[in-house]
């Protein structure tokens, strides 16, 4: 069974760190494109990050670029988000999804097939 799961969230201070973690099971990571989302209290999932399989080319959305830095352990089946200088802005739940998405469709929701429950990230002083 194809699964996901992800660990890693909780609460920090502004300007603080955490570093999230996407755990495969029942596939292997490098077929699959893993791109990590964010939903926020009464607003619309997001797209923050992605990791490709091909040649592990990143890519960030713009309200994260130079904080948020993805990477994958092909070894341990994992995919992480390193989250530094965190803004009360980025308090969501964070999810991780597996797909194979067209070029230039990475951060798109509809391009990932399958979705872990999610792990919730406050940052709040």
């Amino acid at each position: 069974q194809l699964q996901l799961v992800e660990s890693g969230g909780g609460l920090v201070q502004p300007g603080g760190s955490l570093r999230l973690s996407c755990a495969a099971s029942g596939f292997t990571l490098d077929y699959y494109a893993i791109g990590w989302f964010r939903q926020a209290p009464g607003k619309e999932r997001e797209g923050v990050s992605c990791i490709s399989s091909s040649d592990g080319s990143t890519y960030y959305a713009d309200s994260v670029k130079g904080r948020f830095t993805i990477s994958r352990d092909n070894a341990k089946n994992t995919v992480y988000l390193q989250m530094n200088s965190l803004k009360p802005e980025d308090t969501a739940v964070y999810y991780c999804a597996a797909g194979r998405p067209y070029s230039g469709s990475y951060l798109r929701i509809e391009e990932y097939d399958y979705w872990g429950q999610g792990t919730q990230v406050t940052v709040s002083s």
